[in-house]
């Protein structure tokens, strides 16, 4: 039987040294920044994490940090798509041996599948590697470029991946994110991926959801949440407009959220350090500009902490 994730997974970011490599030794202190704020678990080295800018071995480095430091309630999934299924297989089985609660992975973005068909015999060759832990397909496709309809991936890999457990959705298709839920009576965990329309997820009966701006707005999603629960639906509202609001800023003072997601993590004193190439980091100036546009918005009222 499947087992429904309830609550907010946050997608960490990776964070780097100033030389770019890998900063493992912060990553007990993003596990406790989550912990505290009330985020229960994470998943890691996705598009937030920089996933795909990474290798193989750092990936394994980075997810047995994880492993060693999240908190015993925390829920880890792994993210393990690469454009190599060796590779995906490889990240698999590791996230098994080391005790992770999923494993997720993104379709292929370079050599694409053409059907779902061929999508669902991938994810099947993955699922296979870590055949003791749920499985989660990871559907973005503004990020893969592939986008076929997740029931019809439900449809069609529900009894060919016996592991299988549910769709982490970041995608706009809100009818076809209605029909994933309720297919076969709610079967599969449907994890929301677009945290600027939670509350949309939510009226539909969304329970858990996996987001970036879980990392530094948390507070404001679990009262959005019991303002929906009370019928109190001008504060659910309210409290997603300024979900909205925070993105736009982000985007507008940014061609690319993570460079500015970072920054506001270093200015709430848990630096995470610089992007990979081919992103581009922020300027001390345009640091500078951003906590002053998220002063005025009251941003620093709701922050994690």
């Amino acid at each position: 039987m499947v087992q429904h994730i309830e609550g907010l997974i946050a997608a960490p970011f990776t964070a780097f040294h100033s030389d770019g490599e890998v900063n493992l030794n912060i990553i007990e202190q993003q596990a406790e920044f989550l912990h505290r704020n009330g985020v229960c678990g994470a998943f890691i080295c996705g598009s937030t994490g920089e996933g795909h800018s990474l290798t193989v071995a750092e990936r394994i480095d980075i997810a047995r940090r994880w492993m060693d430091v999240a908190a015993e309630d925390s829920q880890v999934i792994v993210h393990v798509g690469h454009n190599a299924i060796t590779a995906c297989k490889t990240l698999a089985s590791h996230a098994q041996q080391i005790g992770a609660y999923a494993v997720g992975a993104m379709a292929p973005f370079f050599f694409k599948p053409h059907s779902v068909e061929e999508l669902v015999t991938f994810c099947r060759e993955i699922a296979s590697a870590a055949p003791e832990l749920p499985f989660y397909y990871y559907h973005i496709p503004c990020m893969t470029g592939v986008n076929f309809p997740m029931i019809s991936f439900l449809e069609t890999a529900a009894d060919k991946i016996p592991n299988l457990t549910g769709i982490k959705y970041t995608y706009e298709g809100m009818m076809d994110f209605e029909q994933c839920l309720r297919f076969e009576n709610g079967r599969f965990d449907m994890l929301f991926g677009r945290d600027e329309m939670l509350l949309s997820a939510l009226s539909l009966g969304v329970r858990g959801a996996v987001g970036s701006t879980y990392n530094f707005a948390a507070p404001l999603y679990p009262e959005m949440i019991r303002a929906f629960e009370a019928g109190d639906w001008e504060q659910a509202r309210h409290l997603q407009h300024k979900v909205v609001e925070l993105i736009q800023l982000i985007a507008r003072i940014s061609p690319a959220f993570l460079p500015a997601a970072k920054a506001i993590m270093k200015i709430l004193d848990l630096d995470c350090g610089p992007v990979r190439p081919p992103l581009t980091n922020r300027t001390n100036e345009q640091t500078d500009t951003l906590q002053k546009e998220l002063q005025k918005i009251g941003f620093f009222e709701y922050a994690s902490k």
